[in-house]
């Protein structure tokens, strides 16, 4: 099951992979259904979770109903427990929208929501997140989760995310953190696509972030609270829920 996994996450272009799930997981749910582990997005449970991984496959960590990963989970209950997002209205802006995410945050009568990305067909807005066609200060919300590892200049990055956040306003930034690294890697000069998977994870990733990327966004301006969200729940739940334990939220504000 892994190396299948493995096989066709780095075969198929991700858009093509996006309308395939779709199609796919009502069955991959319906086969797998049962009560050890629960998705806290939309409370259902399983028997298991599916793997997933392009270079380095994890098992156990792709819910079948709403295709999240640990991220998404822990993001969902960091949000649900919080903040007040599903109370207060807000205008959000959401790079690369999850398909866990997507219908549930769209729902929301009191969100103001625009998703944007430059090739997912699921986004309203086609645009490159270093040139967003966007004014300054637009945003009460910004997620923007699993995104800036593809980008070659990701200060450019931040700084748009900076530029279109309203003052007050939040932004969680997720990205692949290694939390025993104390500096980001990088290098550009790797732009081998099997090269890239075996050295930073994933064909398309461009860096390996270290604990230095929370001084990165402060540099332009965020003020950044790394949230271990982990160390509120039971270990009982961390294994229902799926969760990374000691996986950090970048949580930034615009003062």
């Amino acid at each position: 099951m892994q190396k299948l996994f493995k096989f066709f996450l780095n075969l198929i272009p991700r858009p093509v992979l996006i309308r395939l799930s779709y199609v796919i997981r009502p069955f991959v749910a319906f086969f797998l259904r049962g009560n050890k582990y629960t998705d806290p997005i939309d409370g259902r449970s399983f028997r298991k979770f599916l793997p997933y991984g392009y270079e380095n496959v994890r098992e156990n960590v792709l819910s079948p109903s709403t295709l999240s990963l640990e991220r998404h989970r822990l993001f969902w209950l960091y949000l649900t427990n919080e903040t007040d997002f599903f109370s207060a209205s807000k205008k959000l802006l959401h790079f690369a929208p999850e398909q866990a995410f997507l219908k549930r945050f769209r729902k929301l009568q009191h969100v103001d929501y625009t998703t944007t990305d430059l090739n997912s067909p699921i986004a309203d807005v086609k645009a490159d997140i270093c040139k967003l066609p966007f004014k300054d200060n637009s945003f009460d919300i910004i997620f923007c989760n699993h995104v800036l590892e593809h980008i070659p200049d990701d200060t450019k990055a931040m700084q748009e995310l900076y530029r279109v956040l309203a003052p007050g306003g939040m932004a969680i930034l997720q990205v692949p953190l290694e939390n025993d690294r104390a500096k980001t890697f990088e290098d550009d000069t790797i732009t081998d696509p099997k090269e890239r998977a075996a050295i930073f994870g994933q064909y398309d990733h461009v860096r390996i972030y270290g604990m230095d990327y929370f001084d990165k966004l402060r540099s332009v301006g965020f003020t950044v609270e790394a949230v271990d969200y982990t160390a509120t729940l039971s270990e009982e739940k961390i294994n229902e829920y799926r969760l990374a334990k000691g996986e950090l939220l970048p949580v930034c504000r615009k003062n």
